[in-house]
């Protein structure tokens, strides 16, 4: 069989920058197929997706992937690291990627690798210095970048490696390739011109939190110049039909409530939550009925704004640490969004070789039929969160739309 290329991304939406990472990773690796991870409709930085996951899918169809596949809300929403783990292991389940590329600001595989290295293996003096930056009171990820960069003894050279977010989730996966033993071979394609969090545009090139923003601001003749045409006119019928969901603040009303009617015991079993977070998130949901609000009441340095707003998503969908201990535990299941004629062949190639392996095409049978408990209390996680998506449209807010909604092809 020809070589298969594996992505995982968020699409959230795919852009010009995608467009170019997906054709110069094909050409890069040689690869004559592709599959797509993509996470649904809520976000590993704890908010929402533009536009649902089959939207994405379609627009990531039109744009070159042969295959898209779900990545589970229990990983789709978690950190960095069971994000990263859970794409690996499903990507390493279907026995036919040959590559994963990713996009990266440093594009150098061999300086992300030493790094991910160093975080598998744990050495005893990296895991000091890290107890050290912890008991300052430091969020995790800038007590880790700190003891990293101690340990390295190389200021200079990884400093800005260290502080980049698609650097950092580059490093998970290479991290969880190590882990489950993969032989599916990492490279990585250089970000150009626009950074992850850039709200400005530079030239037909855009970060899609920018992109997210204009669509907010109805710029529709900058939109045109940074995404592809079918990106731009999918949106377009999205927005018509009042089905965007711009960012958490949509739900924040939801959130409050939930928040309020919990327990500070409740609020404990939030994955997130720790060292008596509970009880600040208990009284800053009493004071307050915006996330905006909440986030500028509870903000600290031991708590970066993507883990208060993930939990905030947790209290919304009802996450529980215990499902999350769940997903790490677990191989997840195949969940096919959509495939062109080559992704076909790639599922009934897939099939073959991993007869065992979960694909589902059909919630409902698949929800009738299997014995799977864990993978079905995973999946009505997933059915859940597109119920609770739907309300945050202007009309047509239909329930269920997990088992009623064709496969995209």
């Amino acid at each position: 069989m020809s070589k298969v290329l594996g992505i995982v991304a968020e699409y959230n939406p795919f852009h010009n920058g995608h467009l170019y990472h997906l054709q110069k990773s094909m050409q890069d690796t040689g690869c004559s197929y592709s599959i797509a991870i993509i996470s649904g409709n809520f976000t590993q930085r704890g908010s929402t997706s533009l536009v649902d996951k089959w939207t994405k899918a379609e627009i990531a169809l039109r744009n070159g992937i042969d295959l898209v596949i779900e990545l589970p809300l229990l990983y789709s929403i978690s950190s960095a690291e069971n994000f990263a783990e859970g794409a690996i292991k499903l990507l390493d389940s279907l026995k036919v990627v040959d590559y994963i590329s990713f996009g990266s600001e440093s594009g150098n595989i061999s300086t992300l690798n030493m790094i991910a290295d160093i975080l598998y293996k744990e050495p005893k003096a990296y895991k000091n210095i890290l107890a050290h930056e912890l008991n300052k009171g430091l969020s995790f990820p800038k007590a880790r970048e700190n003891a990293l960069l101690m340990y390295l003894n190389d200021i200079r050279r990884f400093s800005n490696v260290l502080s980049s977010p698609n650097n950092i989730l580059g490093i998970e996966y290479l991290k969880a390739l190590k882990k489950y033993k993969s032989t599916i071979i990492p490279v990585t394609i250089e970000r150009y011109d626009a950074g992850y969090h850039d709200t400005t545009t530079t030239g037909n090139i855009a970060s899609a939190t920018a992109i997210r923003n204009i669509v907010k601001n109805n710029g529709w003749d900058i939109l045109r110049k940074v995404v592809p045409e079918s990106t731009f006119s999918l949106l377009l019928e999205n927005i018509k039909v009042g089905h965007i969901v711009p960012d958490l603040s949509v739900f924040e009303k939801q959130i409050i409530y939930n928040l309020r009617k919990m327990s500070i015991s409740e609020i404990a079993e939030l994955p997130d939550v720790s060292e008596g977070l509970e009880n600040a998130i208990k009284n800053a949901a009493n004071s307050c009925n915006s996330v905006v609000e909440f986030l500028n009441i509870i903000k600290s340095k031991r708590y970066t704004n993507t883990r208060l707003q993930r939990i905030l998503l947790y209290a919304l969908l009802g996450i529980t640490k215990k499902d999350m201990a769940l997903s790490k535990k677990v191989m997840p299941y195949i969940r096919v969004l959509g495939f062109t004629n080559k992704g076909k062949y790639l599922i009934s190639e897939i099939s073959k070789i991993n007869p065992k392996l979960e694909i589902i095409t059909s919630v409902k049978k698949y929800m009738d039929t299997s014995t799977n408990k864990n993978s079905k209390y995973m999946l009505e996680k997933d059915i859940w969160a597109t119920n609770v998506y739907t309300i945050g449209y202007e009309y047509d807010s239909w329930n269920n739309l997990d088992y009623t909604h064709k496969l995209v092809q």
